[in-house]
C-alpha cells in the first residue's frame, strides 16, 4: 500500500479557512481515486469530497459543496482539500484514502468499505 499522510489541520474560528494535504512519500496519486473523510467523536466516518487522479472527476458530500475544493498538485504527490468558509460542524479529524479508480463512482466514493490505504488523519477544529 501507498503510505499516506496529512497535514493542515489547526484551529480556525467560524468562516476561516484551512489548506489539508496529503502526500505520499515514494509513489504518486496517479490514477487512483483519492478522497478525503472526516469523523467526529461518536460519529460514523463520513466521505467528504473524492477525486479521481487519472481523469480530474470531483465529488462532494452536500455539506461540503460550494466550499471545499479537492485537486491534485502538478507533481501528482499531494491531494489538496481547501476548505473555506468553515463551520462548527466542520470539526472533525480529516483522513485521506485511497482506492482503485474504479470506486470513483456515484454510490461508491463516499462508502467508507470501498478504500483499503488510509493516512493517520489531522484534526479540524472550529469555534464560534
Amino acid at each position: 500500500q501507498v503510505q499516506l499522510a496529512e497535514s493542515g489541520g489547526g484551529s480556525v474560528q467560524a468562516g476561516g479557512s484551512l489548506r489539508l494535504s496529503c502526500t505520499t512519500a515514494g509513489n504518486t496519486f496517479r490514477n487512483k481515486c483519492m478522497a478525503w473523510f472526516r469523523q467526529a467523536p461518536g460519529k460514523d466516518r463520513e466521505g467528504v469530497a473524492a477525486t479521481y487522479t487519472g481523469g480530474g472527476t470531483t465529488y462532494y458530500s452536500d455539506s461540503v459543496r460550494g466550499r471545499f475544493t479537492i485537486a491534485l498538485d502538478n507533481a501528482e504527490s499531494t491531494i489538496v482539500l481547501q476548505m473555506n468558509s468553515l463551520k462548527p460542524e466542520d470539526t472533525a479529524m480529516y483522513y485521506c484514502a485511497a482506492t482503485a479508480r474504479t470506486y470513483c463512482r456515484d454510490g461508491y466514493w463516499r462508502e467508507e468499505f470501498s478504500y483499503g490505504n488510509w493516512g493517520q488523519g489531522t484534526q479540524v477544529t472550529v469555534s464560534t
